[in-house]
């Protein structure tokens, strides 16, 4: 049994802008999300006792590892060398 190995996608100089441009974009939405506190500084509702303003942040833990890792397996796939 052997592996094959797959080339990378032929990637054009303004396919690369792009893919940065989206990386940037999801590498950034969990930043400002959060940085938006007004509008998850409440306590109701809760989440199994917890108030709203911690499982909120906990639940955007779990997202930005998300689209933190959409990003590189993006840029690893297309835009890496």
């Amino acid at each position: 049994m052997t592996l094959e190995v797959t080339e990378k996608p032929r990637v054009t100089k303004k396919t690369k802008t792009s893919l940065f441009f989206v990386c940037g974009i999801l590498t950034l939405i969990p930043f400002a999300v959060l940085l938006i506190v007004p509008s998850y500084a409440k306590t109701a509702p809760t989440l199994v006792g917890l108030p709203f303003f911690y499982w909120y942040q906990i639940l955007w833990l779990f997202l930005a590892a998300l689209l933190f890792g959409l990003a590189a397996f993006l840029y690893n796939r297309y835009g890496g060398e």
